[in-house]
């Protein structure tokens, strides 16, 4: 019942759409414009870098909230339950975000808010997450592979700290934390089948962030 509870909590904070909030409120919607995402990468291509930066901390803020509901709601009272309800909560988040049923279930691709994940589920996993993205995106500016990368990393240190007892858990849990992780990762694997194939063509778009991105508005 917890992790269902969880869950709805998540995903009522992931229905806040920082992307399409901030395109209307600038006359647009954003999913008509660019890669049609209510997403970080779009917002700066479209509106610009200040937008972009507002929904990428938006986007995390919502994801931090409703992790941090989980872990002192639920978690203090049940600390070999914690990282179980912590991703729980993570996951609506995400689902929230890429599906919000008020917008017909047309969202983002959840980066931003699993960038919340990294960030408030262990500490261990922020510098591995920024070296993946940063590294990657400085190298190649694109925002896809760094995304792909950083949850490619995400799920594999899950499951290697959670085998060494960072979570403090025992072995049923962990395996379910595993799975919620891998069902995170299979779906912004999903999310990003377009990104794969352009990238496996070498047609990916390049994204800068101090050059000009926008694109024009009609």
């Amino acid at each position: 019942m917890i992790r269902i509870i969880c869950l709805v909590i998540g995903y009522v904070c992931g229905l806040f759409q920082t992307a399409f909030l901030y395109g209307k409120m600038n006359g647009i919607d954003i999913r008509d414009y660019g890669s049609h995402n209510a997403g970080t990468t779009n917002a700066l291509r479209v509106l610009g870098t200040k937008a972009g930066l507002i929904v990428f901390f938006g986007d995390v803020l919502k994801c931090v909230i409703a992790v941090t509901i989980a872990r002192f709601a639920f978690g203090a009272s049940q600390p070999e339950m914690k990282y179980l309800y912590m991703i729980y909560a993570a996951a609506g988040v995400i689902l929230g975000h890429n599906f919000p049923f008020y917008l017909h279930f047309r969202g983002g691709k959840g980066i931003a808010a699993t960038a919340g994940l990294i960030l408030s589920f262990h500490p261990l996993f922020i510098p591995v997450g920024a070296a993946l993205f940063f590294v990657s995106f400085g190298i190649t500016h694109y925002v896809s592979l760094g995304s792909l990368l950083v949850y490619a990393g995400f799920l594999i240190e899950l499951v290697t700290l959670g085998q060494l007892g960072f979570f403090e858990t025992s072995q049923p849990v962990l395996n379910e934390i595993y799975i919620v992780g891998a069902f995170l990762t299979v779906m912004a694997y999903w999310k990003h089948r377009e990104n794969i194939r352009r990238l496996l063509h070498g047609e990916e778009r390049k994204t800068y962030l101090f050059k000009k991105n926008k694109e024009e508005i009609r």
